[in-house]
């Protein structure tokens, strides 16, 4: 049995003016896809069920939510049909088109407070965008409620000027919902069932059809192409840095600067300009990251520095105070508190412990050529000093305050307190070169 508030997302449509393959819902869109911004966006509201209706080849690609399937794509009216059985018993049905990212939990949540306290049968969210485009108008009565959804196609001159239009997002009284869908009829030739005509059929039948217009317009903008998506990230994108900023953290330039929702940063840390923070990243107090930095789902720890043109791949934890430099790339490792990876270096699957120094040009060579085999570890102790030019081969462990000879490859264990290495010595020829050149 479904609660007093249902919400069903539909995200079943093609998507085709995006000409791409990948179903519109689907599309990457700052750590999430398309349809899973609107999905956060609902859950707060404690909907339940909440529903997602998907076409059967993305039926199983939406989890942590019910799902119901639109087996052809026939239109708004039947998508919502789709969810039927899933949110049976609901007093109110929210319904949100999982085509804009942009929505926010507020704006939805004062959308069903105003349809629940004006005791209406159905409530229309409004906005009013710079550019009307191909929106369905709004057309109100002297009373403020809705007299007509008029889409832009059917709309004379006058209709077309107006600027309020319709954004797919609606609050229904179940009870009145479900005879109206049960009435639309097909729209055109191919079958297809408009929402908009239950809407019409509710306020034919003299229903209380109100319309909540949305504060910020910018915020119910949908995605239909590329472009509209590129705008949308760039949108959320500002949102995210904002909620970061108010918060305390020090974001350089925010328009540089890509941070998706997952990530955590702690206030007094400083993001520099054309850094991106993916996954399930944090950053500690007094941590500087950037500029030109990539941080995929790794932990810096406070007061560590991070960059420039650094790469922090899943799985690295970087300690307290140390240091990740330029050109250096980590992948699975834990760097220890006020250890040093100044510059031109690769770390994987490797523990580096604490005050340590890795000279340029280091490498952890952990992946052997034996089909089969599976990568192995470098452990690398305490206080320990690396030359440059030095590679680890795997699985290896350096003792606590080794240091190891420039130009060195390592290959067997080092004893703690202990100097390895010693690469090939020099030989120079004096005058070899002389009368061989060609003049």
């Amino acid at each position: 049995m479904a609660g007093e508030l249902a919400a069903v997302v539909m995200a079943a449509g093609l998507g085709t003016r995006m000409k791409s393959a990948t179903p519109k819902h689907l599309h990457p869109l700052l750590g999430r896809r398309l349809v899973d911004w609107v999905v956060e966006a609902v859950r707060p509201l404690g909907a339940d069920p909440l529903v997602v209706v998907l076409s059967p080849e993305a039926a199983g690609a939406v989890q942590g939510v019910q799902v119901a399937v639109q087996q052809k794509p026939l239109g708004t009216g039947d998508s919502l049909r789709s969810a039927r059985e899933e949110v049976a018993g609901a007093r109110d049905v929210l319904v949100v088109s999982g085509d804009h990212p942009r929505i926010s939990p507020a704006l939805l949540q004062a959308l069903v407070e105003e349809h629940r306290s004006s005791g209406a049968s159905a409530t229309v969210l409004s906005f009013e965008p710079p550019d009307a485009r191909a929106y369905g108008r709004i057309i109100r009565g002297d009373d403020g409620r809705l007299v007509a959804i008029v889409e832009n196609a059917d709309a004379d001159e006058s209709q077309r000027a107006i600027g309020e239009v319709n954004s797919s997002i609606y609050v229904f009284a179940a009870d009145k919902l479900w005879p109206a869908l049960d009435r639309i009829e097909p729209a055109n030739a191919q079958g297809e069932l408009y929402l908009t005509d239950a809407v019409r059929l509710l306020v034919e039948g003299g229903e209380n059809v109100i319309v909540y217009k949305a504060p910020d317009a910018d915020e119910v903008e949908g995605v239909n192409t590329r472009v509209e998506l590129a705008e949308a990230a760039a949108f959320l994108r500002s949102r995210v840095n904002k909620e970061h900023m108010l918060a305390g953290v020090t974001i350089v330039d925010p328009e540089t600067t890509w941070i998706e929702p997952e990530v955590e940063l702690a206030p007094d840390s400083t993001i520099h300009p054309f850094s991106v923070l993916r996954g399930p990243t944090r950053v500690g107090s007094g941590a500087e990251v950037g500029p030109h930095a990539v941080v995929d789902g790794a932990e810096i720890g406070e007061g560590a520095s991070v960059g420039p043109f650094c790469y922090l791949r899943p799985g690295t934890k970087l300690g307290p105070g140390a240091k990740a430099g330029t050109f250096v790339e980590i992948k699975n490792s834990e760097i220890g508190a006020r250890t040093k990876v100044p510059h031109l270096s690769y770390i994987g699957d490797a523990e580096i412990g604490e005050d340590t120094n890795v000279a340029a040009g280091n490498i952890t060579a952990n992946f052997p050529h034996e089909a089969g085999k599976p990568k192995a570890r470098t452990k690398i102790g305490r206080n320990v000093r690396t030359g440059i030019h030095n590679g680890f081969e795997a699985p290896i462990e350096v003792g606590d305050d080794a240091w190891i000879a420039g130009g060195s490859y390592i290959t067997e264990d080092v004893p703690p307190e202990s100097l390895a290495g010693f690469p090939p010595k020099q030989i120079t020829k004096e005058g070899y070169l002389r009368g061989k050149r060609n003049d």
